[in-house]
């Protein structure tokens, strides 16, 4: 009788095909444009429209990784910023053809889009486009857009299924650490 499989693990491998999933990949790479562009569009550097007393709109530009890490630079972080984008798309490609669970596949190719999204501001303007602004008072979270919360949910999906493996990986071992004890307490009766 073969081994039940738990939906969770990592030996379940869904027979999506991998084109449904690029196609998340591509979905968040064209909302990310569409968004961009319309912000690009109809707002003057650095311009803020509030839509809560909590969350505005603005154009904001960052010619450095996450809350403008390495935007002072001098310009070198630029070609860096491409070369690992490539990089993480590839090797997050390369995954996705190896399989896994259906919330390990979705982290990715959320990543993948997100990645995508970011490396064509870097390569068309030198610096990713930022719109999306929540603040309180005197504070506010850096400005991000829809490819950064692609990458986000998607890093939280990995670490999810990570941790879920994780779980059903120690369950595992219990139970087997239960048979193997039931077997030794069976034969251990059949010796007296």
């Amino acid at each position: 009788m073969p081994k039940k499989i738990a939906p969770w693990s990592k030996d379940a491998h869904y027979e999506w095909r991998k084109s449904v999933w690029l196609l998340v990949s591509a979905l968040v790479i064209v909302l990310d444009r569409v968004t961009k562009l319309l912000v690009y569009e109809t707002f003057y550097s650095g311009e803020v429209r509030p839509v809560t007393s909590f969350f505005s709109f603005i154009l904001t530009f960052n010619t450095g990784a996450a809350f403008s890490f390495l935007a002072g630079a001098g310009g070198w972080q630029r070609p860096f910023f491409i070369v690992i984008s490539i990089v993480a798309c590839l090797v997050f490609s390369w995954l996705l053809l190896r399989g896994g669970s259906r919330l390990f596949s979705l982290g990715l190719v959320l990543i993948i889009g997100g990645a995508i999204g970011n490396l064509w501001d870097r390569i068309a303007y030198g610096r990713v486009i930022d719109f999306l602004l929540f603040h309180y008072q005197q504070w506010s979270y850096p400005a991000f857009n829809i490819a950064d919360s692609a990458i986000v949910v998607g890093a939280v999906l990995l670490l999810a299924d990570g941790v879920r493996q994780r779980k059903y990986a120690v369950y595992e071992d219990q139970e087997s650490g239960i048979r193997h004890q039931a077997s030794d307490t069976g034969s251990d009766r059949e010796k007296s």
